[in-house]
């Protein structure tokens, strides 16, 4: 058996996908693990591009790498070697994710004659992955809100504190309270108070920015730590607030249903814990409160 051969042999025997393209993007190599991943047999490709309705190759925003900006079409045209994480066209027409490698086959000269892509299964990654996103909503998650809980609380004030230790990244918490949530539960009862909940909630991640953390941090409290934001930009985030909570309401029975909100904004010291910057905004939270809700209180 000759040297070449037994390279045929190998790339044959390989778990990955393994194909070869000429110049033209003819394939002319397929091995079984490329049948096992594709679903397509090697008569069905030999002498085709894998653009023919075969791997047509997306994205994970869905666009068809076939149409623009093929790796393996990049490869054969400037030599270099590639990688990426995409989703090919499997035979019985889903779509199965892939990280494909892709190196150009160059002749004697150095001038590109073909390349080569090797593709694995992403599946079972994705399949952790997924799993692990379960764990982390079972865990950190709030089942009702959808956002986190005081295991979450726990978790970035301490990533928070570290960053204000360390780097001296500021960061403040607002406690908000809903003043006349009692009332709507006892008179339209705990299912439509979960709902308006479950509105404030939304209402307040709508206008956060991407680095704050919203937890519930019980009954009808809802507290935020944001990073690297002080003085007129902080009271400014509080009125936000508490114009959007109380401008949120639901239709029950022709009855408009809206409640306000009590907030306390302070600003963690080097020393705080968890249990005293809550404290804190806590007591700043009944000031507003005895001025009669719906207002704010910075401390």
């Amino acid at each position: 058996m000759d040297t070449s051969t037994i390279y045929l042999e190998i790339l044959e025997n390989l778990f990955d996908g393994v194909y070869y393209v000429d110049s033209k993007r003819k394939i002319t190599f397929w091995n079984a693990a490329a049948e096992r991943i594709t679903g397509f047999k090697k008569p069905e490709v030999l002498g085709k591009a894998c653009a023919d309705n075969i791997l047509r190759h997306i994205d994970a925003a869905g666009y068809e790498m076939c149409i623009d900006g093929c790796p393996l079409h990049e490869t054969l045209q400037d030599g270099k070697m590639r990688e990426a994480s995409l989703f090919l066209h499997h035979k019985l027409g889903h779509r199965v994710p892939v990280h494909i490698r892709i190196a150009p086959i160059k002749d004697e000269a150095g001038e590109v004659i073909g390349g080569v892509e090797v593709f694995s299964d992403n599946t079972k990654i994705l399949e952790v992955l997924q799993q692990l996103e379960e764990v982390k909503k079972k865990n950190f998650i709030d089942p009702l809100l959808k956002i986190g809980n005081r295991r979450y609380a726990n978790m970035i004030f301490e990533t928070r504190l570290y960053e204000l230790k360390a780097f001296d990244v500021s960061f403040s918490a607002i406690l908000i309270d809903l003043d006349n949530f009692k009332q709507i539960n006892d008179e339209f009862g705990h299912n439509t108070g979960d709902q308006v909940l479950q509105m404030i909630a939304r209402s307040i991640q709508n206008i956060s920015r991407g680095l704050d953390s919203i937890i519930r941090w019980g009954g009808d409290e809802i507290v935020l730590f944001l990073p690297n934001v002080t003085g007129k930009g902080l009271e400014d985030i509080a009125k936000r607030i508490g114009i959007f909570v109380e401008n949120s309401f639901m239709m029950i029975d022709e009855e408009k249903i809206s409640v306000t909100a009590s907030l306390g904004v302070t600003l963690a010291k080097p020393e705080d814990t968890l249990e005293s910057i809550i404290e804190r905004a806590d007591k700043l939270m009944y000031i507003s409160k005895r001025k009669g809700g719906n207002n704010f209180t910075l401390g």
